[in-house]
C-alpha cells in the first residue's frame, strides 16, 4: 500500500470533491464526484448499495480518484488503489453523517432516501501521483 504524503493527506482532509473512476461491466470508465475520508493511509468513499460504483468494484475493485486543486488547477493528485473492504451495516450511515459535518455543516445527511443503504468503499492507494506544473502558466504551449 502507498502512503499518503502530507501535501496529499491534507487535501483528503479538506471539503474538497474529488473524482472517482470506477470500471463499467462494458470496460468503460464511469467516472463520479465524491465525498471522501481517511482511515490512516486508506481513503473511505460513501455510496449507496447496489449502485454503479457498488456493482463496479465487485467485479473489479482497481479504481482512481483524482482532484484539481481548486486554488491552483495546475497542480493535481491522482490515487490509484484498490478496494479492499466493503463496509456495510450502522457504520455507513454514521460515516456519511460524518461526512455531511464536514461538507454541508449539517449534523445529518439530509437526502437520504427511504430503504437506501449505505456502505463504505475502503480503499488502498497503491499509486499517489502529485504533479505541480509550478511554471508562468503564460509559457505552456498553445493547442
Amino acid at each position: 500500500m502507498a502512503v499518503l504524503s502530507e501535501a496529499v493527506r491534507a487535501k483528503l482532509e479538506r471539503p474538497l470533491f474529488w473524482q472517482l473512476a470506477t470500471i463499467n461491466a462494458d470496460g468503460w470508465p464511469n467516472v463520479k464526484p465524491v465525498w471522501v475520508g481517511l482511515e490512516g493511509d486508506r481513503i473511505l468513499v460513501n455510496t449507496g448499495k447496489g449502485w454503479t460504483r457498488h456493482a463496479n468494484v465487485l467485479r473489479d475493485p482497481r479504481v482512481t480518484l483524482a482532484i484539481a486543486e481548486p486554488d491552483n488547477p495546475y497542480e493535481r493528485v491522482e490515487i490509484r488503489g484498490v478496494v479492499g473492504e466493503i463496509v456495510e451495516g450502522r457504520r455507513g450511515f454514521d460515516h456519511l453523517d460524518s461526512l455531511a459535518q464536514r461538507y454541508l455543516g449539517l449534523e445529518r445527511y439530509p437526502w437520504l432516501r427511504e430503504g437506501e443503504v449505505r456502505i463504505i468503499l475502503v480503499i488502498e492507494p497503491r499509486l499517489v501521483i502529485h504533479h505541480l506544473d509550478d511554471a508562468d502558466p503564460s509559457t505552456l504551449p498553445v493547442a
